[in-house]
């Protein structure tokens, strides 16, 4: 009782004053006692513990309001001097955070912390619905906002460089607004595509395909553009069959699903960011110097040679290259109207690309609306989107003239009269000999090709809660995406790559639609009874993708037609695509979780006999943790094993008409003469009536765990993947008649590989967080099948155009070896380890050096890749790292190979044209474009972000927040590749456009 009535006394004098106060009286109170009753201290001890009743060391205890504090000990002990009626609050990663008052009754405090589980019940965006995320069965990997890459990002993909395992990302450079190669667990067909499916909101977008199999909608750099990303709220990969096989016949690769942001019912928020920068190329293609240039002329070339030496001293690549300047802005409003949550986005880039001419600037702007109905029931969510992009292209020749052009000569001749003034090496008769390589300067100055794309994408989506049976809801999805590319390229009256001495205007346009219907019913029931849940969704859908690709002659400035008149028939495409599809969702004493599926698909890409496809899958998963020899584990946090298997379907790269015979317009180069008219022919054209759609069989098994209260986690799969019914392009028939190739079904290949990602939180305080995490993967890819009959004569398809010879290939696919791997004669050398010009391995002993004694050398396909990233913030400041990598990648130098001889540099059809430095080692007169001494080892390590902000808090009387950022993009590479860039997504290095260095300062503003 003794301790109870200070505390009684306490309230009782401080009622009193409040009575006094509060009736104007004289305060009766002792001062003195008053004071000291403010001013107690209370030394407080206890013991933090778990849910389990463990104790936990380390566990923060701050004073609230202050930075004092203290942690609890090995045995979860702690003592703390407090001042009376103040808080503490106890924090612990992994665990909910707790306050507790201290009064002079409470000396002593014992605290039990609940695990937070709020990484195990993150809902995850699935194909047709969502899950949490400690009940996913297949091998998804979520990435939201906070994780994405920092800085001026131009494309949404960017944004996933190096952080999930299994997906490699490879822009295919550093022109504005450059698309990048996306590669989910290695690459799955030969002559399709390999890209992943891109559903966007619920839309599966259109794969971009056009007849003649290029992948990007005419004048649009990148057809994924249409989406800022400040707009996008997070990814879900979906790497597995067991989770992508709902969307059948597309999922082969992989399906990346986009959710973009929505708003709120909150009040009104208004938010403004701008980031600005200059970016910089930070390396060139080595070169001879002037110098070097003519030292090497006059000592190895002829009289008249040696008089074609210039007196000036030119670096080409500084004249096409500049720094160039980067804008992204990006304004938004969300809130509630009433019960009508909005937000709507606009974004402005401005770029320009770091080879002079190169620019391109978008506007985008995004509506979304999605209110609530009938108490509830009935859910809206309507998106929709619209972008302007123009587009201002280089001639991406001049790269590869910067590097070849003789820096001994000027820019300009002098003489105005000619091919605008520039230098240009001319013939006997003074005519631009057209065998030499063109001023670079001149095709950037004297070349234009300008596009404007718009493109509109919108879908509502309709999700009803029945009101007679609550667990049953029906989800109604529509969307349309419409863009058209259109735009113009013009050459000078006197440029002189021009065989014609005149202006050359030609037009080109590409309109695309994408329509979809949804509708499908999902079923999810608690059976308390037995302890279960059941989750069952059946739907049906309807997508039809049309294109129309114009057809214009090209003009001359007179308005005569340079070449032949545009074809009177129009280049119209279509396809359609129905499916059914169904899963079913068990769980068990919330530890045992199943999980089966089946999509079928019928396509018009192909004939009735081969027109629908299935694509069945089943998965379960375990949690062991839950179980109860798992409960008293110390390490374990969450602990859960799946499995998989399924198949998925690939239909990217089929024509759209393959199945079907028809005639085709023979090209202008093969027409018949009839008196003095020329007329083009019709002739049939390779078909297959029985092709079909390649088909992916796989198995997943995973592991996903969470130790120490999940202050680690992870996640490691074990993938295995068969493809068979490969498209391949086969050789017809002598005397078929056909035009061209024959894409049939014929070939299988096989990727396996393992994955693994680990997420950790060293440091967790108040004033200070620290984040680590990496991932990396292992996949093997090697081609298991390519005829349907065994011959070994047959040395596969060949692929990897390279320059320096006409038709010339460095890479061949063949049965049992990777894709990209590299076909080449190996290389002889001297003692001294010099290679001999034109001497080879004779590798088949047979005494004749001849094609049988090529062979395959390595591949452009990295056999390991992996990402780092990490973050610190520390009070008000923050700072980001993120790094990626690859490993076992090789690259062929096709500037060393084509560039780095004798008859190169001077050339015998009287031109002078520079070299690569290894000409000096090797002292070659001649190409030789197949061996395999120009195959380099390009592992490398890239930092590619670095970024420090202060958030200075509430500014202008706290009607604002203000953030400030510093970023560095592309910030170094660590490698003993020899050329400009190791990361090139096809593994030849030639006329790459640079990936330049970003600096930029941002500024947010939220009000």
């Amino acid at each position: 009782m003794k301790k109870k009535l200070p505390l009684r006394l306490c309230y009782a004098l401080l009622l009193a004053t409040a009575a006094q106060s509060a009736l104007a009286l004289p305060s009766t109170t002792p001062p003195l006692i008053s004071k000291e009753l403010r001013k107690a201290d209370v030394k407080v001890t206890g013991t933090v513990t778990d849910d389990n009743g463990e104790p936990l060391p380390g566990v923060s205890i701050i004073i609230k309001g202050t930075s004092k504090g203290t942690t609890t000990d090995a045995n979860g002990n702690y003592s703390i001097t407090v001042p009376e009626n103040n808080v503490l609050v106890f924090q612990y990663v992994g665990f909910l955070q707790r306050e507790v008052t201290v009064t002079g009754a409470t000396p002593k405090i014992n605290i039990k912390l609940q695990s937070d589980n709020k990484i195990l019940e993150e809902v995850v965006v699935i194909g047709y619905g969502s899950k949490t995320k400690k009940d996913l069965t297949g091998s998804i990997a979520a990435v939201g906002e906070k994780d994405f890459l920092k800085g001026p990002i131009t494309s949404p993909e960017q944004l996933l460089t190096g952080k999930v395992a299994g997906v490699q990302i490879v822009s295919s450079g550093g022109a504005p607004g450059a698309a990048s190669e996306i590669l989910i667990r290695g690459g799955n067909s030969i002559s399709a595509g390999n890209s992943p499916l891109i559903v966007i909101d619920g839309v599966p977008m259109d794969t971009y395909r056009n007849p003649d199999g290029t992948s990007s909608l005419a004048g649009s750099p990148n057809p994924m553009n249409i989406i800022d990303p400040k707009d996008i709220e997070s990814f879900s990969i979906l790497k597995d069959a067991s989770s992508a096989a709902i969307y059948g016949s597309r999922a082969s690769n992989g399906v990346i699903l986009i959710t973009t942001k929505k708003g709120s019912s909150d009040k009104l928020k208004l938010n403004f960011t701008t980031s600005n920068g200059i970016q910089q190329v930070n390396k060139h293609v080595d070169v001879l110097t002037a110098d070097q240039f003519r030292d090497y002329v006059n000592a190895n070339g002829t009289p008249q040679q040696i008089a074609k030496l210039g007196t000036a001293n030119t670096n080409w690549q500084d004249e096409i290259y500049k720094s160039a300047f980067v804008t992204d802005n990006s304004f938004n409003v969300s809130g509630g109207i009433k019960k009508l949550p909005y937000r709507m986005s606009f974004g402005y880039l401005n770029q320009d690309g770091v080879v002079k001419t190169d620019k391109m600037k978008r506007f985008t702007t995004a509506l979304s609306l999605n209110p609530k109905f009938f108490n509830n029931s009935l859910a809206v969510d309507m998106n929709a989107r619209y972008s302007n992009s123009k587009t201002t292209f280089s001639d991406a020749g001049a790269i590869g003239s910067a590097i070849a052009f003789d820096p001994t000569q000027s820019i300009y001749s002098g003489d105005n009269s000619k091919y605008g003034g520039y230098f240009q090496w001319l013939d006997n008769s003074g005519i631009w000999n057209n065998q030499a390589t063109a001023n670079p300067v001149a095709q950037l100055n004297q070349n234009s090709n300008n596009s404007t794309v718009n493109r509109v994408l919108g879908n509502i989506k309709l999700d009803y809660k029945m009101p007679f049976l609550p667990e049953l809801k029906a989800n109604l999805n529509m969307g349309y995406d419409y863009s058209k590319g259109e735009g113009v390229q013009i050459y000078t009256v006197d440029a002189a790559p021009q065989s014609l001495n005149k202006l050359q205007n030609i037009p080109y346009s590409q309109e695309k639609t994408n329509k979809l219907f949804d509708f499908y019913l999902n079923y999810n029931k608690d059976l308390k009874s037995i302890e279960s849940n059941v989750d069952a969704t059946a739907g049906y859908t309807y997508q039809d993708f049309y294109s129309n690709i114009g057809n214009y002659p090209a003009y001359n400035t007179d308005g005569t037609v340079v070449t032949r008149e545009a074809s009177p028939f129009p280049n119209k495409q279509q396809n359609t695509l129905i499916s059914f599809f169904g899963r079913l969702n068990y769980t068990f004493k919330e530890k045992y979780l199943l999980q089966a599926s089946m999509r079928a698909d019928g396509s018009s890409k192909f004939s009735k006999d081969n027109r629908w496809g299935y694509f069945p899958t089943v998965s379960g998963a375990w949690k062991i943790n839950l179980e109860n020899f798992m409960k008293d584990s110390k390490t374990f946090s969450d602990l859960k094993l799946r499995a998989g298997w399924g198949i998925t379907g690939q239909q990217d790269g089929i024509a759209n008409y393959g199945y079907i015979p028809v005639y085709a317009l023979s090209t202008p180069t093969a027409e018949y003469q009839f008196g003095d008219t020329f007329y083009q022919m019709y002739r049939p054209v390779a078909y297959d009536a029985n092709i079909k759609w390649e088909q992916t069989e796989s198995v997943n098994i995973g592991l996903d765990f969470g130790v120490l209260n999940n202050r680690i986690t992870g996640t490691l799969d074990f993938y295995n993947k068969n493809t068979s019914n490969l498209l391949n392009n086969i050789p017809i028939s002598a005397g078929s008649n056909f035009s061209n190739m024959l894409t049939t079904n014929v070939g299988s290949l096989r990727n396996q590989g393992v994955e693994l990602t680990v997420n950790t939180v060293p440091v967790k305080q108040k004033d200070l967080s620290w984040n680590l995490g990496f991932n990396v993967s292992y996949n093997k890819n090697d081609v298991t099948k390519l005829t349907n009959v065994t011959d070994p004569n047959y040395p596969g398809v060949a692929q990897g155009g390279i320059t320096g010879g006409t038709g010339s290939n460095i890479q061949m696919i063949s049965v049992g070896h990777k894709v990209r791997a590299f076909y080449v004669y190996q290389q002889a050398y001297t003692s001294d380890g010099k290679p001999i010009e034109g001497a080879y391995v004779d590798r088949n002993n047979d005494g004749i050096l001849n094609e049988k004694d090529l062979y395959h050398y390595k591949s452009a396909i990295p056999a390991v890749n992996y990402g780092i990233n990490t973050s610190l913030n520390y009070k008000k400041w923050t700072a980001s790292m993120a790094f990626h990598g690859s490993a076992g990648n090789y690259m062929y130098n096709n500037v060393f190979s084509n560039r780095g001889v004798k008859t190169t540099i001077l050339n015998p059809l009287e031109y002078l044209a520079n070299g690569s430095p290894n000409v000096l080692q090797t002292n070659f007169n001649g190409t030789q474009l197949l061996s395999d001494y120009y195959i380099q080892n390009a592992t490398f390590f890239r930092m590619d972000n670095l970024n420090i902000g202060y958030n200075f808090g509430k500014i202008g009387k706290g009607i604002a927040n203000l953030n400030l950022t510093a970023n560095v993009q592309n910030v170094f590479v660590i490698t003993d590749y020899k050329g400009l860039d190791p990361e090139i997504n096809n593994g030849i290095d030639n006329n790459f456009y640079p990936r330049p260095r970003t600096f930029t300062l941002g500024v947010a503003v939220d009000f």
